[in-house]
């Protein structure tokens, strides 16, 4: 993928405009969308003009990035109308999902903007990550000065074990393809730890838990991910010349599951997808989606967490300044 920062920006002025996301609100989780819906729902461009196709109050809306938006009304050939008379055709491929879309004979198609259909968001490395690792394991953490607590990093399951664990990066599921930890599991500096338990709990009386991607992230794997990341995505990635709130161990990455099936749930984007899916005000998708998203949001929130701004999946606790820069790998962390 080769996204610019300026359509990020122009996303960013769009998204504003959608979603209340008020607690009443969130108290009622809007249904699902029709499946004939699902087909054309997403991202289009033509040339330099990008458009979206999205759910919000159980209609369907098209988009202009940065500008107009409107209703979308099914016809009786099966094309769409907007309230301004425009038509908006669909060319499927053979699923049937849209692949071009036509507003009034215009051409849009399909953005391929990584993790579709459930897939994992892959980058192509611009180093190899072999060379990547030897380097970051003989480099040191930035140096700091000032009164830092001591680590005290808790092992998430170990103080509730209904969390559940998804930790991409002890696996090669995961952006870069490539096994980072040793072991999978998830550590934060214990007073995040425990917050992170109370906003599960929360969640749990209203059936769902937390599923954890990464907590505590040693600084030469961070390193790893800024030298591989082309630079126009590091958006998405540390800078290990100022360290990650991961290193610090107050920053965790993490979803949603449904307590009834024990199935992580659908959010408007993938985890570490690097495209403006992954922006928590991103305004596409499906209404359903932006609601388990923001019900994520207030969880945390609510337990002094911040979500980073380009991406939905990301909070950091906010006594992360009181904690140094860490570098133990997994299995050097003495815990059992």
């Amino acid at each position: 993928m080769n996204m610019k920062r300026a359509p990020l920006i122009l996303w960013i002025l769009a998204s504003c405009t959608v979603a209340d996301t008020s607690s009443d609100l969130l108290d009622r989780m809007p249904p699902d969308v029709p499946e004939s819906w699902l087909p054309i729902i997403g991202e289009y461009a033509s040339g330099s003009d990008t458009v979206s196709v999205l759910e919000e109050d159980e209609s369907l809306v098209l988009l202009f990035w940065g500008g107009a938006r409107f209703p979308l009304s099914a016809s009786s050939d099966g094309d769409f109308e907007t309230d301004s008379n425009a038509v908006v055709e669909m060319v499927a491929d053979a699923s049937g999902r849209a692949e071009i879309l036509l507003v009034d004979g215009q051409a849009f198609s399909r953005l391929s903007l990584g993790a579709e259909d459930g897939g994992t968001f892959r980058i192509t490395p611009i180093r190899a990550p072999e060379e990547l690792l030897i380097e970051a394991l003989a480099a040191s953490p930035p140096e700091e000065e000032g009164d830092f607590r001591p680590a005290d990093l808790a092992e998430l399951v170990a103080l509730d074990s209904t969390i559940l664990l998804d930790i991409r990066y002890a696996t090669r599921n995961n952006f870069m393809g490539e096994i980072f930890y040793s072991e999978p599991r998830a550590f934060l500096q214990r007073p995040a730890a425990e917050a992170l338990v109370r906003a599960h709990h929360w969640l749990g009386e209203r059936g769902y838990g937390l599923l954890i991607h990464d907590g505590y992230r040693p600084w030469y794997v961070t390193k790893m991910f800024w030298d591989a990341t082309p630079e126009e995505l590091r958006v998405f990635v540390a800078n290990p010349a100022n360290g990650s709130r991961h290193n610090r161990g107050c920053a965790v990455d993490l979803t949603l599951y449904d307590l009834e099936t024990g199935t992580p749930v659908t959010m408007t984007g993938g985890y570490d997808e690097m495209s403006p899916r992954s922006y928590p005000d991103y305004a596409g998708g499906t209404a359903r989606q932006r609601w388990h998203r923001e019900l994520l949001r207030e969880a945390m929130e609510a337990q002094s967490f911040t979500v980073y701004e380009a991406e939905w999946w990301h909070f950091d606790y906010n006594d992360w300044p009181s904690y140094r820069i860490g570098n133990e790998r997994f299995e050097e962390l003495g815990m059992g």
